[in-house]
């Protein structure tokens, strides 16, 4: 019998059951592959709000969501989200920012690509933690007066 998982029930816990992973420890995670995760899950946060306020060309949709998920940007959302993380948010996101990368991002400085890494880190450990409504509001403190 098919299984059928409708777009708005998409989770991570939905995922791992329809797949059938089992659940894992978020804290053996290292602080990269988090943000690997983050980087994907952010990127498609961007491009669903960005589309769905209106259709237009795909180019001016690249043009949006690229200036809303370079690193530069990103360190502008943290540092508005900053205050309101929680302890253990806060230390995802600095086990992020230091983690050592052997890659740099070519259009940002060293520090924008760190603090870059370390919200995507947390972007990437609130989705794997199923805790969407908490990612979205911290987005929305970061990038709301952006996405017009």
């Amino acid at each position: 019998m098919e299984e059928n998982i409708a777009l708005s029930e998409l989770s991570t816990n939905s995922i791992d059951k329809f797949f059938g992973i089992e659940s894992k420890d978020l804290r053996s995670f290292s602080p990269l592959t988090l943000a690997y995760i983050g980087d994907a899950v952010y990127e498609i946060i961007v491009r669903t709000i960005i589309v769905e306020k209106g259709n237009a060309p795909v180019n001016k949709l690249h043009h949006k969501a690229s200036s809303l998920v370079k690193a530069l940007a990103q360190r502008e959302a943290m540092e508005k989200i900053l205050p309101f993380l929680t302890e253990e948010e806060e230390t995802v996101y600095k086990r992020g920012r230091n983690a050592k990368s052997y890659t740099s991002a070519k259009n940002a400085s060293i520090i924008d690509y760190r603090v870059a890494t370390g919200f995507e880190a947390l972007v990437g450990f609130l989705y794997l933690a199923g805790r969407n409504a908490r990612l979205l509001e911290l987005v929305k403190v970061g990038v709301g007066d952006k996405i017009k």
